[in-house]
């Protein structure tokens, strides 16, 4: 008899939808078939039953601007699982001075008390050639994908293209991933330079300054050194059809490149600065028109956009009150919670997502590029017995006062969406039902990889 069975639901896979019982035995997925016993049961019927979704792109507890994101690892985590997310991969807050192992260290007791599980990507910030041990150190501790900036110079956290190709090569001999915020820096300086005092002042100016063409450019250049150095390359919350396009003349140079966009460069465009909230939407990438939106859509649908993550980074109100010019306000929007039930309200339900594919973007793919699967990212024996148990039916409105999240905004705020997650279940246990969290503090583990 096995401990819990999930009963009756139509299991999503990335390749078919039927109706199965899923049982878990211990913190595993023992077996998956019809009328399976179980000394616990959660009925399914009538709903959907997907692999746990992985974000594997969040900012818990980040600095940011004199500030720090207002979810920490507990708050975070715990909105999470009530959106069916069950394991996400933060960073290591990097300094040139620190090693990224010092950096993981660090960041582990932060993330002593999350509820689900997680891992990180190491902040490369201030390396140089000649520090390639600490690349291998890092992946021994199990630390296997790397993240860099191609912006940010003036706060010390870009790396420059040689670095980056020495770096390349290093991750490269180790079989990591090197994971890219890709932005032109010159670009954006060269526009900043060129605006008047009225210009800054307005927020809409975010989308000229850090346009489609400065993250074409910087995809561009990153996928050049990646075709030459062999190592895999990620191009993280990508917002653009030209950046896109970028992407897809990389692997045609034989770049082992993949891409990832968010919920916001799906849903949302720049005519939100000009709303009296303008400047609560700020984040980098700018957000961009709905010809982009409807080119990313395409991407995540075909897969030429890999998968979805948030890149979730909030703030207060408080925290983002007006200060007079764009670039002085922390950029992040939030969105882990609501990751799941806004691809499917508006992927699958509007046809531009299978329900296949909806699982591949949210799970299977981002478990086999960061090294999870097929612990993670799957419903198959053996597997971790994280799983959702989803009402394609419910519709609600997304409130910022009703989600977990630690903010007082949604950048979604009275959108009506359709469908909506009932149950979380990490590793066998169910930690949110029925608008309950049943979990507990610092029950998440940290997964190696």
């Amino acid at each position: 008899m096995y401990d819990l069975v999930i009963q009756g639901g139509t299991v999503v896979s990335p390749h078919s939808a039927r109706i199965f019982d899923v049982a878990i035995k211990g913190e595993e997925i023992a077996a998956l078939g019809v009328g399976l016993q179980g000394r616990e049961y959660v009925d399914a019927s009538g709903k959907l039953v997907f692999p746990g979704v992985i974000d594997p792109h969040v900012h818990f507890s980040l600095p940011v601007g004199g500030t720090v994101s207002s979810d920490d690892f507990y708050s975070g985590s715990l909105a999470a699982a009530c959106g069916g997310v069950t394991a996400v991969i933060d960073f290591t807050v990097g300094a040139p001075e620190r090693t990224m192992a010092e950096d993981l260290r660090n960041r582990l007791e932060d993330a002593s008390p999350s509820v689900v599980d997680y891992s990180f990507h190491g902040e490369v910030v201030g390396w140089r050639p000649g520090r390639t041990a600490e690349i291998a150190d890092a992946m021994a501790k199990g630390i296997k994908s790397f993240k860099f900036f191609t912006a940010y110079g003036a706060s010390g956290r870009r790396t420059d293209t040689g670095s980056l190709y020495h770096a390349f090569r290093a991750i490269a001999e180790g079989d990591g991933v090197a994971v890219v915020h890709a932005e032109d820096d010159s670009m954006i300086e060269a526009s900043a330079a060129l605006l008047s005092k009225e210009e800054w002042g307005r927020m809409g100016t975010l989308a000229e300054v850090r346009s489609d063409l400065c993250e074409a450019s910087a995809v561009n250049s990153v996928g050049w050194i990646a075709a030459r150095t062999g190592v895999r390359c990620h191009i993280v919350h990508l917002s653009s059809a030209l950046g896109l396009g970028e992407v897809e003349t990389a692997r045609k140079r034989g770049a082992v490149m993949t891409a990832e966009t968010c919920p916001q460069y799906l849903l949302l465009t720049s005519s939100v600065y000009e709303g009296p909230q303008g400047h609560l939407y700020s984040a980098a990438p700018a957000l961009r028109t709905p010809e982009d939106n409807e080119a990313l859509w395409r991407g995540l649908s075909t897969g030429a956009v890999d998968f979805a993550a948030t890149d979730h980074c909030p703030f207060t109100r408080t925290q983002k009150e007006w200060k007079g010019a764009f670039d002085r306000l922390p950029g992040g929007l939030p969105g882990v919670e609501t990751l799941l039930p806004l691809l499917y309200s508006e992927g699958v339900l509007k046809g531009r997502l299978s329900l296949c594919s909806l699982v591949r973007a949210t799970s299977e793919q981002a478990a086999k590029l960061y090294g999870l699967y097929p612990k993670k990212g799957c419903l198959l024996p053996g597997s971790d017995g994280d799983l959702v148990v989803f009402d394609p039916g419910e519709a609600w409105t997304i409130r910022a006062g009703a989600l977990r999240m630690n903010v007082d905004f949604s950048p979604y705020e009275g959108m009506e969406v359709r469908g909506k997650v009932c149950q979380t279940i990490s590793r066998g246990e169910v930690i949110y039902a029925d608008g309950r969290f049943l979990g507990r503090r610092g029950r998440g583990k940290f997964l190696p990889r």
